[in-house]
C-alpha cells in the first residue's frame, strides 16, 4: 500500500540555526530549502500529489511558480527527479474541494490533461465534483436533491470525456477514474460504472467528513462491486487507522495528517513507534516572547513586561538543552518549562480559570515528554541533527521538521503493517 503526500509546500532551512533562532547566512527562500524527500532518506513517503486547484490562479503557488512547474514538470519543481525518486509516484489531481461551493468546475477537460501532460504526472485524476451530503440508507437517485445528482452525473460524464481525451493524445499518464457518491449503493454504482468505461485506477473522493464506520461501508459496497481494480483513497483523514482497511486491498492513499499534527494537534505531535503501533507525544510549548501573536497582544495590553517574557524564554530553552546534554535534572528542565507556560497563560488567558484548565492539561503530558526523551530514540536524520530542539514547539522550522520527522516514521509504521500491495 502506497502512501501518497500531498503537496502543500512545506519545506525548511537544512541550515536553521535552533540557538540564534534564526535562517541559516546562505539561506534562499525556495532555492535552498528543502522538503521532507531531501531531508530524509529514505524518503518518508511513496509518492507525492499536487493539485491543480494548488498550482492554478488563487492557489498557493505564485505565478512564476506555476510557470516553473509546468516548463519543468512537477519532478524537477519539487526535487524530486533522479535514481533515487525513479520508482517514486508524481499523481495530479483537481482539487475538487477549493472550488465546492461552485455549481461547476473552473476547468476544462482539455485543460487538466494538459496540466497533467505538461506537469509530466505518472498518475491523473478525472475532473470531479465532490459531494458532501452522505447516507447510509441509500436512497435512490430520484430521492436525492437535483444538485446531488447533479454533481454525481458530471463527474461521471467527465470521467469518460476525460477518458477519451487521454486515450487520443497518447499522454503518457496513468488515468484514475473518481469516485463520488452520495451512499455506499451510489458509490459502487459509481465504480462499476469506471470500471465499464476502461478505468482501472480509482480514486475515492469526499472520504474528508465521514467517519470510520461510513468509509468501511463505503468500502465494503464498492469492493462487492469491483473487486480487482486498484483502489487510491483521495484525502485519507484517518491515516492513523489505516490499519482498519487492509482488507480493502487498497493501493494507495493520500494524506497530510502525519505533518499537520505536529503543530495543530492539541496532543499527538511527535511520533514513534513502538512495537506494532504508533506512540505519540506532546511537544514542548516554548512560545517565542517577541514574536507570539497572543504574546505580542499582551505587551499592548501592558499585562505582560517584554522583559519578563524574554528572561523566562532563554531561562527555558537554556534549561531545555542543557537536560538534552544531561546536565541538569528532569525537575528543573520541567520546572523551568512550567514557569514559562505558567506566565504565558496568565497573560494571555483573560480568565484565570482557564489558565488553570490548560496548564493542568498539559503539564502532566509535557512532563512525560521529556522524561522518556523520545527524540534520542529515533535514527532519523532529523532528530540527529535537531536533538531536543525537533519537540520544541516554536517556529515552523521546528514544527515541520517535527512533521517531517512524523512522515518518516509513518511511513515506516506502514510498511510493517501485513497485507500490503505491491501495486
Amino acid at each position: 500500500m502506497k502512501f501518497i503526500y500531498s503537496d502543500t509546500m512545506d519545506h525548511v532551512d537544512p541550515d536553521y540555526d535552533f540557538v540564534r533562532d534564526d535562517f541559516g547566512s546562505n539561506r534562499r527562500k525556495g532555492v535552498t530549502d528543502m522538503y521532507a524527500h531531501q531531508m530524509l532518506t529514505p524518503a518518508p513517503y511513496d509518492g507525492l500529489l499536487v493539485a491543480m486547484s494548488g498550482v492554478k490562479k488563487g492557489g498557493r503557488y505564485s505565478e512564476a511558480a506555476q510557470h516553473r512547474l509546468l516548463r519543468d514538470g512537477v519532478r524537477k519543481f519539487l526535487n524530486f527527479e533522479g535514481p533515487r525518486f525513479a520508482n517514486k509516484i508524481v499523481m495530479g489531481d483537481c482539487g475538487a474541494f477549493a472550488y465546492a461551493t461552485r455549481d461547476t468546475p473552473p476547468y476544462t477537460i482539455e485543460e487538466l490533461v494538459d496540466f497533467y501532460t505538461f506537469g509530466q504526472f505518472t498518475h491523473g485524476c478525472a475532473l470531479d465534483h465532490v459531494i458532501f451530503e452522505f447516507d447510509t440508507a441509500n436512497p435512490s437517485i430520484e430521492d436525492v436533491a437535483a444538485p446531488v445528482r447533479a454533481r454525481f452525473e458530471l463527474t461521471l460524464d467527465n470521467a469518460e470525456k476525460f477518458l477519451t481525451e487521454v486515450r487520443q493524445r497518447g499522454t503518457p499518464f496513468v488515468p484514475i477514474g473518481v469516485v463520488q457518491g452520495w451512499s455506499p449503493d451510489s458509490m459502487a454504482k459509481a465504480a462499476k460504472h469506471l470500471v465499464s468505461l476502461g478505468y482501472k485506477y480509482l480514486a475515492v473522493g469526499g472520504l474528508v467528513p465521514l467517519k470510520s464506520p461510513q468509509i468501511h461501508q463505503c468500502l465494503r459496497s464498492l469492493r462487492s462491486e469491483v473487486a480487482d481494480a486498484d483502489l487510491h483513497l483521495l484525502g485519507f483523514a484517518k491515516a492513523e487507522s489505516i490499519h482498519e482497511f487492509l482488507d480493502y486491498n487498497i493501493t494507495s492513499f493520500d494524506s497530510t495528517s502525519p505533518l499537520i499534527r505536529a503543530f495543530k494537534d492539541a496532543k499527538a505531535n511527535y511520533y514513534l513507534q513502538r512495537g506494532d503501533g504508533l506512540d505519540y507525544y506532546i511537544a514542548l510549548r516554548v512560545p517565542q516572547a517577541l514574536l507570539n501573536s497572543k504574546l505580542m497582544q499582551s505587551t499592548k495590553r501592558g499585562s505582560a513586561s517584554p522583559e519578563r517574557l524574554l528572561e523566562l524564554e532563554s531561562k527555558t530553552l537554556s534549561a531545555l538543552r542543557e537536560y538534552d546534554d544531561n546536565r541538569c535534572t528532569l525537575d528543573t528542565a520541567h520546572a523551568a518549562l512550567d514557569d514559562y507556560l505558567t506566565h504565558y497563560y496568565e497573560v494571555t488567558e483573560r480568565d484565570p480559570a482557564s489558565a488553570i484548565k490548560k496548564l493542568d492539561r498539559v503539564r502532566p503530558l509535557m512532563r512525560r515528554t521529556l522524561a522518556d526523551r523520545p527524540w534520542t530514540e529515533c535514527s532519523c536524520a532529523i532528530c540527529q541533527d535537531a536533538k531536543i530542539d525537533v519537540v520544541i514547539f516554536r517556529s515552523s522550522n521546528r514544527n515541520k521538521r517535527r512533521g517531517m520527522h512524523n512522515l518518516g516514521v509513518y511511513h515506516q509504521y506502514l510498511q510493517s503493517l501485513p497485507l500490503r500491495t505491491s501495486k
